[in-house]
């Protein structure tokens, strides 16, 4: 890892990345495309040390309390933060001001965090949105090498449960030929299901693909599974979206599963709940 002092660390809509990178390993990362321009290697994680020092800069300046977002690019819980509590501070900051947080992470490393969760939703409001794609804990450690496997997290999301915090589940991407199966989703869904998740997002079932991620990925089926990268370059060629040949079932699955259980399972229905504060009650006085 190397050390940066960044010039701005959220954006227009709220959404920040202490570390930019990966040290997870997953074989199918899209954040690892050419089009993010990494500077670096992308498991030579690029360390905004001065994050929570900015962070209060934008809080202490909104009028207006909103939900400040992380994880989208990179997770927030890098092997690093264990040691560097960067966003655990950035996390404390948001409780201190009354904001509202939300974190997109496949590490187990977040349960060190729930007190402030539970405080921060006590006070507007948290979610853990956690990737879950992959029920077969093996295959989990192949696919996501350096992260707990799905096991541990639908552990973590129960922990979430119990404490009251709500959850969301990216239930993406389905690898064709390889997690794209009925009892795969099925599996997941019903940890889902268990979990008390409030939404799941899946946009489809399939993967992206582009320079940068897809080498990677074909070179990671390649040392694990010969011969299915050639069956992926016949099939889908050099197309941004390779969906699974059994995408349909597998999305009337989706779709049916979750409005059985009232879970939400729109892509935006999901992001707009994510991203609401509930609204404060006032109190009226007795003598107005």
């Amino acid at each position: 890892m190397h050390f940066v002092e960044a010039k701005t660390l959220v954006s227009g809509r709220n959404g920040m990345n202490v570390y930019r990178g990966c040290a997870h390993g997953c074989v199918y990362c899209d954040s690892r495309s050419a089009c993010y321009q990494f500077t670096h290697p992308f498991e030579d994680i690029e360390v905004k040390r001065n994050a929570p020092a900015l962070l209060e800069g934008v809080l202490q300046k909104r009028r207006k309390t909103c939900v400040i977002s992380t994880g989208s690019m990179s997770d927030p819980y890098q092997p690093c933060e264990a040691e560097l509590r960067l966003t655990r501070r950035c996390l404390e900051l948001i409780e201190r001001y009354g904001f509202g947080a939300s974190v997109i992470t496949k590490s187990d490393l977040v349960l060190r965090d729930l007190d402030l969760f539970d405080s921060i939703n006590r006070k507007a409001k948290s979610v853990l949105q956690m990737t879950l794609t992959i029920a077969d804990d093996t295959l989990s450690r192949v696919l996501e090498p350096n992260v707990c496997t799905t096991t541990r997290r639908y552990e973590v999301l129960k922990a979430f449960q119990a404490c009251g915090v709500p959850t969301v589940v990216w239930m993406t991407p389905l690898l064709p030929f390889l997690t794209d199966t009925r009892e795969n989703v099925q599996t997941i869904l019903d940890c889902c299901f268990d979990a008390g998740v409030k939404g799941i997002v899946c946009f489809d079932a399939g993967v992206t693909l582009r320079e940068g991620d897809r080498e990677y990925y074909y070179r990671a089926l390649d040392r694990h599974f010969p011969g299915l990268s050639d069956l992926y370059r016949k099939r889908y060629g050099n197309a941004y979206e390779v969906n699974s040949p059994d995408r349909d079932a597998l999305m009337r699955l989706f779709h049916s599963e979750c409005e059985k259980h009232g879970v939400l399972h729109d892509p935006e229905e999901c992001f707009r709940y994510i991203a609401a504060l509930p609204e404060r009650e006032t109190q009226v006085s007795l003598f107005e």
